[in-house]
């Protein structure tokens, strides 16, 4: 039964992740964590999300934006150094449900702000990286590097083609860094990786699924998908 609930729990997360292109943990979380203790459900979820990252990667390879996309990587890892020594130094609970809340704030506030409001922001090399920086240093306390690119794509009012296309390399190389870090600090196990083996066919069939649903809903949909997530997001942080 608990390898049951684990399956279900993976392939929602996959699904999410393959439709929207961040939030496996938040969907994966809110399931797993029922059922596993945090030091076996986290190294579990780290490992099995670089896999609809990078199914995403190869299949939406046409929409990338490795211009932008580099100047969000340089940020993010520049941003997880300090996130490692905050961890260490802080109370990283506090953090985490603080940002959770602002999560709900945000994603509660513009799913009932007018369609046609947009915030005009233009982009431009500093503040790119800069919010890729903001990424790399809330991701190393909440494990949602995603969460802040993809707030700036929505505050741009980007089409989902060129948000995927922007935020999906950043986030599938801060997922590498986290697992590298993750394995030089021998918290992935061998019992993880056979885990992450048995639920190959989930993760498959819910990336795909994901995927489909993507290049089948609009713009208006898929904005509306994305802050339900966020939500979701701030949810299983603050609570």
């Amino acid at each position: 039964m608990t390898f049951l609930v684990v399956t279900i729990g993976i392939f929602a997360g996959a699904v999410v992740s393959g439709l929207m292109g961040f939030a496996f943990s938040a969907v994966a979380g809110a399931i797993l964590l029922h059922v596993m203790p945090p030091t076996d459900a986290v190294p579990l979820m780290m490992a099995c999300s670089i896999i609809p990252q990078l199914s995403s990667l190869v299949t939406l390879r046409h929409s990338l934006k490795w211009g932008g996309s580099s100047l969000l990587i340089i940020g993010g890892v520049l941003g997880i150094l300090p996130a490692l020594y905050l961890l260490q130094h802080v109370d990283a609970a506090i953090f985490r449900t603080g940002f959770g809340a602002f999560l709900i704030l945000y994603a509660g506030w513009m799913q009932f702000r007018p369609a046609l409001v947009r915030v005009e922001i233009s982009s431009g090399r500093l503040r790119d990286a800069f919010v890729g920086f903001g990424g790399g240093l809330i991701g190393g306390l909440t494990a949602m590097p995603g969460a802040l690119p993809v707030i700036w794509c929505d505050l741009r009012g980007m089409p989902k083609d060129q948000q995927r296309g922007l935020v999906q390399p950043y986030i599938v190389a801060m997922q590498l860094l986290a697992l590298t870090l993750m394995f030089s600090r021998h918290c992935i196990s061998r019992e993880t990786l056979l885990n992450v083996t048995l639920n190959l066919p989930a993760l498959a069939a819910g990336t795909a699924i994901g995927l489909i649903m993507f290049r089948k809903i609009d713009d208006a949909l898929f904005r509306r998908v994305l802050l339900a997530v966020l939500l979701l997001a701030g949810l299983t942080l603050a609570l």
